[in-house]
């Protein structure tokens, strides 16, 4: 029996991992992107924290509370430019319906299911790739002024602790304990200790692409236009410069999927939350794990050669420019954690795109409409940490194997 082709849409680290996974099954894998593996899109530029207990969705409560006075000051964390409000409108009535208690409540056991190995499964796959010093299971530090603003959030903590995170409160000392240079702005802390981060999630993604041809896997680079099909099963894709024929064809194509989806009938409410970061190669601070202040909603992160800091949602399309001044807002979220730092702002700054779901819930598995048609893609803010658990979750179905697995609330065709 031939090995099943396989074509993988998408040379992000979600697609890399699924591709790496199909490999070690015995499929013929072509991974086909327009960009080299690992360099567009958000798994050049994330925040690299793996956060296998962010169960609670975007979607919450008492975020929506916040929401209103953050679109009317232009340095908060969100931001909607005001030529683009009747575009987002109907993706944000869309999110503020799936704040209701029982949708929140499908979409945590969703992405736990997802997730909740999330930390162990990626120090196997960089161990497999090559790359074991990339993951760095040191835990993420959540930060807060005071206990009032902790309440805040308390209903996300509850909802981590309800799925079996470890979360630790911590205090003024115990703040320093972990992280001795945080300024004092910040008095309660939060740890996760079961929580990792990548050193390099560019460097993790490029690993995963190595191993992936070293094992026989090929590597194309390609615009793709359109899938074709025929007789009711995907047979491939129609790229700028060539057909790629498969028998089996994964959408991994992160904020550009829905894109794809579209002439096949599919109307998913995809978005792009367009993140920035900043890497500073000589801050003066040193810390261990990513630092996240709660109240600036950005990650404060040790990476090989820098410390980044990342953050900020911005809704503005695929094709708008990339904004500096919302980038130089990262500048003033550092220095609110740490006074100390050195702000050289000579390093220049980075956009990316965020493929967001109303829900928060990505869309993983096969399509209930096509055979041969299978989905990876809207992991929006946890698309690192989702990379490794959907490539084990998904391979076996593409392969052909027994599954014990509910696609069901990961299914495309949720949003008809």
């Amino acid at each position: 029996m031939s090995a099943r082709r396989v074509l993988v849409i998408g040379a992000g680290i979600v697609g890399l991992a699924l591709a790496w996974r199909l490999r070690q099954g015995g499929a013929e894998v072509a991974i086909v992107d327009p960009e080299p593996p690992g360099e567009g899109g958000a798994s050049f530029g994330n925040a690299g924290s793996i956060s296998s207990s962010s169960v609670a969705p975007l979607a919450m409560p008492g975020l929506l509370k916040q929401v209103p006075r953050m679109l009317l000051d232009p340095a908060a964390p969100l931001h909607i430019p005001p030529g683009y409000w009747l575009r987002a409108a109907p993706w944000l009535l869309r999110f503020v319906a799936s704040a209701r208690p029982e949708a929140v409540a499908r979409a945590a056991a969703a992405i736990d299911t997802l997730q909740r190995l999330a930390t162990e499964q990626h120090l196997e796959l960089a161990r497999e790739v090559g790359v074991p010093e990339l993951i760095l299971p040191h835990g993420n530090l959540y930060l807060y002024r005071s206990r009032e603003q902790l309440a805040k959030d308390q209903a996300g903590w509850d909802l981590r602790r309800a799925y079996g995170a470890r979360v630790e409160l911590l205090d003024r000392d115990g703040i320093l304990a972990l992280e001795p240079e945080i300024g004092p702005a910040y008095q309660v802390g939060v740890s996760l200790p079961d929580h990792a981060h990548c050193a390099s999630p560019q460097r993790y993604s490029r690993a995963v692409a190595d191993a992936f041809q070293r094992a026989g896997g090929e590597v194309r680079r390609d615009r793709i236009r359109a899938l074709t099909v025929a007789e009711g099963r995907v047979t491939g894709a129609e790229g700028e410069a060539r057909r790629h024929e498969a028998e089996e064809v994964v959408v991994a194509a992160g904020a550009w999927s829905a894109r794809l989806l579209a002439p096949l009938g599919y109307r998913i409410p995809l978005e792009t939350q367009r993140g920035y970061h900043v890497n500073l190669p000589a801050p003066g601070i040193s810390i261990s794990r990513p630092v996240v202040p709660a109240d600036r909603k950005v990650f404060i992160t040790p990476m090989e050669g820098a410390v980044r800091v990342a953050g900020t949602v911005e809704f503005g399309g695929l094709e708008r420019a990339p904004n500096e001044t919302r980038a130089a807002l990262l500048y003033d979220d550092l220095a609110a954690v740490f006074p100390q730092a050195r702000l050289d702002r000579s390093g220049g700054f980075w956009m990316g795109h965020r493929p967001c779901l109303p829900d928060s819930v990505p869309v993983v598995g096969p399509s209930q409409r096509l055979r041969g048609l299978w989905f990876a893609f809207g992991h929006g803010h946890l698309g690192l940490t989702g990379s490794a658990p959907t490539a084990a979750m998904l391979a076996p179905a593409i392969l052909g194997r027994p599954v014990n697995q509910d696609f069901a609330p990961f299914a495309a065709e949720r949003f008809a």
